[in-house]
């Protein structure tokens, strides 16, 4: 056992974490998202949600200051945004890191998160709730 972890972050995404460097990105992804045909390191966390996993991971996460957008959110395309953007925005917000969303189109998303460090693959029901952060320094 280790201090101060979230019981949400398992030993593997504690490892994959670490591997990291700078501008490493990693995608959380809705249990929608088709993990496996985007990416070939998929991390299974089913049963998860992905605002309570956001805030777990951005307690021991950096996010890259120095790229123009370092959190990037998969756009509906809707006049109508996700709710659970609001949720996300909240968990930033807390987290005292300094974050700069963008927003990319569902396909244009999908070969971002190729070029993802890993993809997180989470039972989150809501749609449109993948979110990719980028990493920083500490």
């Amino acid at each position: 056992m280790l201090k101060n972890i979230s019981p949400l972050i398992s030993p593997d995404l504690l490892k994959c974490l670490a591997e990291m460097g700078h501008g490493d990105e990693l995608c959380i992804a809705d249990g929608n998202y088709p993990s496996n045909s985007m990416n070939e390191r998929v991390m299974r966390l089913d049963g998860q949600n992905i605002p309570e996993l956001l805030e777990a991971i951005l307690a021991i996460f950096p996010l890259d200051n120095e790229s123009e957008f370092n959190v990037i959110l998969m756009d509906n395309n809707r006049e109508k945004k996700p709710l659970i953007w609001k949720k996300y925005i909240e968990t930033l917000s807390l987290s005292k890191e300094r974050y700069k969303i963008d927003y990319l189109e569902r396909f244009t998303f999908y070969k971002r998160s190729r070029k993802c460090y890993t993809i997180i693959a989470t039972s989150e029901k809501s749609l449109f709730a993948n979110i990719i952060l980028k990493k920083g320094v500490v």
